[in-house]
């Protein structure tokens, strides 16, 4: 699996929002805190409020925030709002590949490989990443 800097970038500020709950974070502070480049950031929160996984507050005493507790926020559902599907191969989904021959069997292969991904990742909440005070 590899994971882009944008979902890095994402899951990096999104804890940032998890530990500051339920207060208000400024993108300057996000992008500050975990070092990532201001205006990625920004069109990384613009795709998370899309989603519904983030929501802003303009104005002098504004900044971003979890639209959802912690706890409701899987780390699978972040990717997905901003890649798509968890696990493709070459663009397509496991199940919907076909094999010939000898190579039959890979369809079962990427098939338990997105089982397990999918996992990992739908049980891993934003809250299972933020440390307990």
């Amino acid at each position: 699996m590899r994971v882009s800097a944008k979902v890095d970038y994402a899951l990096r500020a999104m804890t940032e929002l998890a530990a500051a709950a339920p207060s208000l974070v400024t993108g300057e502070q996000l992008a500050s805190r975990q070092q990532i480049p201001p205006k990625f950031l920004e069109s990384i929160l613009a795709q998370l409020r899309s989603g519904e996984l983030v929501a802003s507050q303009r104005g002098a005493e504004g900044g971003y925030r979890l639209a959802r507790p912690a706890e409701e926020i899987s780390i699978a559902e972040v990717i997905r709002v901003l890649e798509g599907p968890i696990a493709t191969v070459r663009g397509a989904r496991p199940d919907e590949l076909e094999y010939a021959g000898p190579a039959a069997g890979l369809r079962d292969i990427w098939l338990e490989l997105r089982k397990q991904m999918r996992g990992v990742l739908e049980q891993t909440t934003l809250a299972d990443l933020v440390p307990k005070s």
